[in-house]
């Protein structure tokens, strides 16, 4: 009952769901690494679009640094193999972020976005202590073209920029939602607890940067929403020669 009441509005908003093509794919256990591997790197740049967002909007000069300070040993050990991956102690913020005087908003957004980050390195490193344990090695991998062909569409000009990358948030959060709760049930037990576990924050963090959306455009954003999910519902259901988590059908596999 509580997975039903989360996912109703995720499934309201998306166009589509989950293929069953992606879903026969994602289960086969051959493919378990790649999918371990690239939801990992989901979460941190999921921390890293929150951090910029705060960066280019928010907050002042020294907390801007101090964001940068806080991935650092994550993007470390993502992209330079830096550590051992044992971040436990780097998930929480140390610094009062400060919010710029000329951004109304600030602190909405930083609040939300602070909170998302935080819980999307917690995820990072549970994903992380998942693949060690069952000697999975990481390997930095490319990212499927989900989150870049939804952000070519944004528009250049502010405010609406932040609106339609506010929007495009909303979207991603919510897709990962979707396919965490579509995989869940055909995964091991520990995993389809984890994906379960996954779901309450990834369902709030949809819900948060539509909020933001909504609050910083200066008009209804509805037609901008109904823009943005034509593009979010071809991306699932056309062919894609890379499988990911965020991935459309596997290529051999496209549905009509």
């Amino acid at each position: 009952m509580l997975t039903t009441t989360l996912l109703d509005p995720i499934l309201t908003f998306l166009p589509n769901t989950t293929p069953q093509a992606w879903l026969d794919e994602a289960i086969k256990s051959e493919n378990l690494p790649l999918l371990l591997t690239d939801h990992l790197m989901c979460e941190l740049k999921a921390a890293q679009t929150a951090m910029l967002l705060l960066r280019r909007y928010a907050v002042d000069k020294d907390s801007s640094q101090a964001l940068l300070e806080w991935l650092k040993p994550f993007e470390d050990f993502a992209y330079r193999k830096v550590g051992d991956g044992d971040l436990s102690t780097k998930i929480t913020l140390s610094k009062k972020l400060i919010s710029r005087s000329n951004f109304e908003h600030g602190d909405e957004l930083i609040a939300k976005m602070v909170l998302l980050i935080k819980e999307e390195l917690h995820h990072f490193g549970q994903v992380l202590e998942i693949m060690q344990s069952r000697n999975i090695p990481y390997d930095n991998i490319p990212a499927s073209r989900y989150a870049r062909s939804l952000m070519q569409h944004v528009r250049t000009h502010e405010p609406a920029k932040l609106t339609d990358t506010l929007i495009c948030g909303a979207f991603i959060e919510a897709r990962s939602c979707e396919r965490f709760a579509a995989i869940a049930p055909y995964l091991d037990e520990e995993l389809n607890k984890f994906y379960v576990s996954l779901l309450r924050s990834e369902a709030r963090h949809f819900s948060d940067y539509l909020g933001l959306a909504q609050l910083v455009s200066k008009e209804d954003i509805t037609e901008r929403v109904a823009y943005f999910r034509a593009i979010e519902g071809q991306l699932v259901v056309t062919d894609d020669p890379d499988f990911r988590f965020h991935s459309g059908v596997p290529i051999q596999l496209a549905v009509a």
